[in-house]
């Protein structure tokens, strides 16, 4: 039992970086004359394959935000806030370094940031991401033909990582026009623009490389991956389609060193412009609240309750005194609908509840107890600082039970002071795996506490064995399990060996 615990992972040699925020400002902006076109054109009909029509319209409609923030405030990282730590923490928990950034300029107590933003309205509101402008005493938009003006922030949103400034002009400014991202299809050709390590406006071209990219970050990952080249100072700017439009705004990188390899990141434009509106008109956002642990529905868990597929979002845990407590919710449900949103995963969970309002009423059905229960719930809020409905990672859900490849013991006072287990918590101990069995194939772990059997809890070893012993002579394929391991509680399920 010693070593029931240790665990490693092998570190892979690339890293995630949020890609505002140059270093210092060493070369000048570039200063080109504004263009009164709106920026929509599309690529001439000639097909002569240049993109300088797209260009020409939009690239006065982009320009570059620098913050100015306390030192102190920023630590040691170009871009120390909540969305970069988040990107830290999900590849770090892949075995998969994230490299450090480079310094930002510093004035004393001051530091200053660089990003990107562009243009949507011809009276000075410019979009841009959140981490470009989070912590900052002074907000300042230099356009594309040179002219700095001041700014001030006019609503951000940290879940969705964007933001809204607004800027005041003696004249009418250059727009660009917003996009369907659902349109894009793999392969699909698309322009980034934005200042760079801040040497002024540049333009990169690539292609659509995948769609769907979940970083972990928040309910609304939906990231487009891109290989036109991105870099630090690029965040908040638009990622434009063949007829001109944002289909994306421009928001990290994965890379060894902080520098562009290929592999950028945009929120779709579908999200942004939906929520950039209610942060125009609101200058704030208020998400939903459930309060629940939620996992995905396996083959194992869709045989263990009784789903004929694999689809939903399994409650591994429900948080004392929220909205879900409250509703009735129990671990082991299985959500299938939120309203008339069908929940096929995790994050279909989370984008639905994070759309809703705190004091929303609202219909969410789960299945428990092989049928569908409707449970009423009021929504509740997250400003206090509490998580959204968040999908776990599950990579390497495990099981165990009698005659499929594990040793159960009691939870002695030895065994808790050794792994730390509070009196409280009651189960029995998976004190061995054995290789090449169905417990070891499903990734139970020596060490990992069993909770509960298909539901039912169990207090000891005994009781553990006689609860997987009977859901053996039932009808279903597999066993579901509530297990903890290192503090967190999570279901898995293995399948029953054949006769």
């Amino acid at each position: 039992m010693s070593n029931i615990l240790n665990r490693r992972r092998s570190a892979a040699l690339l890293g995630v970086a949020i890609i505002a925020g140059a270093a210092a400002l060493p070369y000048s902006y570039e200063s080109s004359p504004a263009v009164a076109a709106p920026a929509s054109a599309a690529l001439s009909a000639s097909g002569s394959g240049s993109f300088a029509d797209i260009v020409d319209a939009d690239k006065p409609a982009v320009v570059t935000i620098v913050t100015t923030m306390k030192a102190a405030e920023t630590g040691e990282d170009t871009d120390n806030s909540e969305m970069q730590e988040q990107f830290r923490h999900f590849f770090e928990q892949q075995g998969i370094p994230t490299p450090r950034q480079a310094p930002q300029r510093q004035s004393g107590e001051h530091a200053q940031a660089l990003g990107s933003g562009f243009i949507v309205s011809k009276d000075g509101y410019i979009v841009t991401n959140n981490h470009v402008i989070a912590n900052a005493t002074d907000i300042k938009v230099t356009l594309d033909d040179g002219t700095e003006l001041p700014a001030k922030l006019v609503g951000a949103d940290s879940k969705a990582d964007l933001a809204v400034v607004k800027v005041e002009a003696s004249k009418a400014l250059p727009t660009i026009s917003w996009g369907d991202s659902s349109k894009l299809k793999l392969g699909d050709q698309i322009l980034a623009i934005g200042n760079p390590f801040g040497i002024g406006t540049t333009v990169t071209a690539g292609i659509v490389s995948a769609r769907g990219r979940d970083l972990h970050s928040g309910p609304y990952d939906d990231f487009i991956q891109i290989d036109a080249p991105i870099n630090h100072g690029n965040s908040g700017g638009p990622l434009v389609d063949r007829e001109g439009n944002v289909v994306g705004i421009n928001t990290a990188i994965y890379s060894p060193n902080g520098g562009s390899v290929g592999v950028g990141f945009a929120i779709p434009s579908d999200e942004a412009k939906a929520i950039v509106a209610k942060l125009q008109k609101n200058g704030s956002i208020e998400h939903g609240y459930l309060g629940v642990q939620i996992q995905a529905v396996t083959q194992d868990v869709a045989d263990a309750v009784g789903l004929a597929k694999p689809q939903g979002a399994l409650v591994a845990d429900v948080t004392a005194g929220s909205p879900a407590a409250i509703a009735g919710f129990k671990a082991g449900d299985v959500v299938t609908n939120v309203g008339s949103g069908n929940v096929t995963s995790p994050k279909d969970l989370s984008r639905l509840v994070a759309d809703l309002s705190p004091g929303d009423k609202q219909t969410i059905t789960v299945w428990r107890g092989d049928k569908s229960v409707e449970l009423k719930v009021a929504i509740g809020g997250n400003d206090d600082g509490q998580q959204l409905a968040n999908a776990k990672a599950d990579d390497k859900q495990s099981q165990s039970g009698p005659k499929i490849g594990v040793a159960l013991a009691d939870l002695t006072p030895d065994i808790r002071e050794q792994l730390g287990i509070s009196q409280k918590v009651e189960g029995a101990v998976v004190a061995n795996v054995a290789p090449d069995k169905p417990a070891a194939k499903a990734g139970l772990q020596a060490g990992d506490i069993i909770l509960s059997v298909n539901d039912k809890t169990v207090h000891d070893a005994s009781q553990a064995k006689n609860a997987v012993a009977a859901a053996a002579k039932t009808e279903k394929k597999s066993v579901l399990l509530l297990v903890q391991r290192d503090g967190n509680k999570t279901f898995v399920a293995v399948a029953f060996a054949a006769a």
